[in-house]
Order: C-alpha cells, then structure tokens, then sequence
C-alpha cells in the first residue's frame, strides 16, 4: 500500500503532465490559428446607383406599396421584350429599394373584350377598398375611340380580373381618352385622364367616381384641368398645394424623343392650376419645365407616383431611354429611371439640372 507521500507525489506527476499537455495543445492551436486566413469582412452595404434602374422596358410606370411587405410594384405599358421574345401584357416588376426590380408576372393573360383591337397602355394602380385596382387605357396608335377600363386583384402580382370598361371617349365627350390617374380626396374617389388632340374639348379631365371605385358617378360632371397639349397626369399632395405632373412632346421617337414633364399647382384637387409664371395650365403652351432630355437619355417622362421615403426625400420613378439603344427595331426601349426630387424655396420641384441624373446617386432611404 502506498503511503500518503507516495500518493501526493503521484498526483503532482499526473497534474504536471496534464498542464504540460495543455500547454502543447494551446501552441498547437495557435500555430494553427495563425496559418489561417483572417475571416472575410462582411459585405458593405451599396448606397449608391446608376440610372437605369430597370431594362429593357417598363413604360409609362406606376408603383404602389405592399403594406403586407416590404416591397414596392411597378407596373409598364403593354411592350414587346427583346430579352425574352415575348409581348408583356403589362409587366410587373418588384422592388424593396426602388432599385433592384425582378420581374414577377404580367397583369393580363389576355386582352379584355370589351373592345375589339388595341394596346393595354399606361395603368395606374392604386389599392382602393382594400383591393389592388389596375386602371388601363385600351387604345391604338391615331385611335378615333380610345377608353379606360378598369382589372382587380387581391394581390399586387396578380391575378388582375378584368372588371371592364369604364367609358370610352365618346361616352364621356373627351378625344383620346387614355391615360387614367386615380386619386382619393376627403373620403371621395377621383379619376383624371387625357391625351394630346388639337379639339377645342382635348385636354386633361377629372371626374369623381363611385364608392366602389368602378364606375364614373356623374360624367357631366368632369372638369377639364389642363389642355390638350398635356398628358399623363400625375397629382401629388405636399404643404398645402397639390402639384399637377404632366408630360408634352413625342414620347416615341427613339433617341430623337423629346418628351419632358412640366408642372403646375394649386390649392384645390380640381385647379385652377398654374406654373410658376402664373399662367394657367388649361391653356396650351404653359407649365413649368421639370425634367427634359438629355445627350444620354432621350424622352424621359411619364412619371409614377412620387415617393417619400425615411429622410422626407421625395423620388420620382419615369420612364426614357439611352440615346446609343434607343430603338431596337421598332420598339422604344423606354426603360425605368429614378431621381429623387428638391423642391426650391418657393416651393417648386427641382430634378437634378432638369435632366436624368447619369452619375452615381445616393439611394433612397425607406
């Protein structure tokens, strides 16, 4: 039996040698930890883009929020796509940035019947009792009888059902009767249109329509709010003004387009609005110059809804197209463009000179 020193002698060798032991084992890791590469950084965040923001084609936008997400749908006129060989019957494209768009699907799988040839052009979407309402123009190149009608989703990619026609022109006694806009206002639904005609009747109209939101309530009614040198109407509300956003000029004429986007304002939804000068937008020739071409961007106008993000930075997503790809064949490569809007001290937009930005810029905020 071992006496009470020869057991206190064994236990200091076993403990020296698990300490000597841990000693080789630490420098063994850290010879190895110092032969490793150094962990990657983590990725920096992007901050900034570069005009366009989506290609081949998304014209004559609109965008609106999912509440129910974090992104953003924008939607174009119904165009032929090189990339893919196919005719888009309204795109859709999503966004979480205003950036990066990854097409989703297109609105329609098939034209509406309720007239008998033509393109579904520039819709505007707008969630309105709960429902996504896509309001289209259904019209033909020099059309006598354009319209609007009127497709619903419960989701922002679709399925939209065509619910049909809400007027034609001669229904509603306005040449050219394309371009619709919705708008609601102290609890009432609204809808503006117009295109370009040389009538004494042609211009910009608005109308208030049904609580439903299908159906024009009184057509009598409609007031004419710009003339008939505007179109593409867009209305924003901002410090007491609402700011009338139309354009003018050839929208397709590839890179000899000269399409732009001028402005007006006024403190009631249904005008009188003026421009800067004080002249009035229901006379032809008038507007304040917002956004023109440039020598890289051709016809850039027709914007979306202007967006406010974190920073109460408002953006303005439009359409227009690069001078050197302008047309490829017969089809106006009218891609989708973001600039961010200033607002001078008295109160009018500012895009950058006036013309698409062709530099990197800040992304926006949301």
């Amino acid at each position: 039996m071992m006496n009470s020193k020869q057991r206190f002698i064994g236990l200091s060798w076993r403990l020296y040698g698990m300490i000597v032991l841990s000693g080789i084992l630490l420098s063994c890791t850290k010879a190895k930890s110092q032969n490793e590469p150094p962990a990657p950084e983590p990725p920096k965040k992007v901050t900034e883009y570069r005009n366009p923001v989506f290609t081949p084609i998304l014209a004559d936008p609109t965008v609106v929020k999912d509440p129910g997400s974090d992104y953003y749908y924008a939607y174009g006129t119904e165009d032929f796509w090189h990339t893919d060989n196919k005719n888009h019957l309204v795109a859709i494209v999503r966004s979480k940035d205003l950036i990066n768009w990854t097409y989703v699907s297109d609105a329609f799988t098939a034209k509406p019947s309720w007239k008998s040839a033509g393109g579904i052009w520039a819709p505007d979407v707008a969630i309105v009792n709960g429902k996504y309402h896509l309001y289209y123009s259904y019209s033909t190149w020099g059309d006598a009888n354009p319209g609007v009608g009127l497709a619903i989703s419960s989701y922002p990619a679709g399925p939209f059902i065509d619910a049909g026609k809400l007027f034609l022109s001669s229904e509603i006694g306005v040449p050219n009767s394309i371009d619709p806009f919705y708008c609601e206002e102290s609890g009432k639904k609204y809808l503006f249109w117009g295109s370009y005609n040389s009538s004494a009747t042609q211009g910009t109209y608005g109308v208030e329509l049904t609580g439903d939101g299908r159906s024009v309530k009184d057509p009598a009614q409609k007031v004419k709010i710009a003339a008939g040198d505007f179109e593409a109407v867009n209305l924003f509300k901002k410090d007491g003004y609402y700011y009338f956003f139309g354009s003018k000029n050839n929208c397709c004429d590839g890179a000899a387009s000269v399409y732009q986007v001028r402005v007006g304002r006024s403190q009631n939804l249904m005008g009188p609005y003026v421009d800067k000068a004080g002249k009035a937008l229901t006379e032809r020739g008038n507007g304040t110059l917002v956004l023109q071409r440039n020598q890289k961007f051709s016809g850039p106008g027709h914007n979306a809804r202007l967006i406010t993000d974190k920073k109460n930075q408002d953006w303005m997503l439009y359409h227009a197209m690069d001078v050197d790809r302008a047309m490829i064949g017969t089809v106006n490569q009218r891609a989708l463009l973001l600039d961010k809007i200033n607002w001078s001290a008295d109160g009018w937009p500012i895009v950058n000179d006036g013309t698409p930005s062709t530099s990197k810029m800040l992304m926006p905020e949301l």
